[in-house]
């Protein structure tokens, strides 16, 4: 099987170029600058692409001619709980973070949807139980809630769009991770939200469309 990750290097998307290259497939683990964990991992079936989601780009070569399953991960947080507050949040942070958050895979999906089609692959955007306006019980973290929420919604007309060619979209909620974006406060590992997720992944079929469903299973109100 043919794979691809965004945010490859670090966190779930290390965890995801792991848990496939484990299970003897070929990964593309995408990263935006630094190599961070991929620097340490060596394989002959991984292939390491520098990718920035952020920038508008249009060559595929570097990656296969069919990719089976492409896991949008790439995402920031943006500045901590204060910065994205009511009174502090700034247009040019809900900007940012959108732009990383909820264009990026939007950008890459355009960019390799027809290596997708060629496949009859599946497309994983990993969002955020934040994003959802039902569970949002505390309000403030504008910039990041919104990006995620926003997420889902492309994620859902992806489905709509690509159902036709055989391709099937999911939307992910990893947990609350211990990861470097987490600062290491998750209440479950990198190693425990992979399992879950990738178990989603392979029973794809058990899921509306677009649904958006937690790494243990359960469907995350919207």
């Amino acid at each position: 099987m043919n794979v691809v990750i965004t945010g490859g290097n670090r966190g779930l998307g290390l965890g995801f170029t792991q848990h496939y290259l484990a299970q003897g497939d070929h990964v593309w683990a995408c990263y935006r600058h630094d190599l961070g964990g991929l620097a340490d991992l060596q394989s002959p079936m991984l292939t390491k692409v520098q990718l920035d989601v952020t920038q508008q780009f249009s060559d595929a070569s570097a990656f296969p001619d069919k990719i089976d399953l492409l896991i949008n991960n790439a995402g920031i947080y943006g500045p901590g709980k204060d910065g994205q507050s009511l009174g502090l949040v700034t247009a040019e942070v809900m900007l940012d973070v959108f732009e990383v958050d909820c264009v990026g895979p939007l950008r890459v999906v355009q960019l390799l949807q027809d290596k997708v089609i060629k496949a009859k692959g599946r497309i994983v955007n990993v969002s955020s139980k934040m994003g959802s306006s039902t569970d949002n019980s505390s309000g403030g973290t504008y910039a990041y809630r919104a990006a995620k929420a926003a997420l889902v919604t492309v994620s859902k007309s992806m489905a709509i769009d690509l159902s036709p060619t055989g391709v099937r979209v999911i939307t992910l909620h990893p947990g609350w991770v211990a990861t470097d974006m987490t600062g290491q406060t998750g209440l479950i590992d990198v190693a425990t939200s992979v399992a879950g997720m990738t178990h989603v992944i392979e029973n794809i079929g058990d899921y509306e469309a677009g649904a958006f469903v937690a790494y243990d299973g359960n469907i995350v109100p919207y």
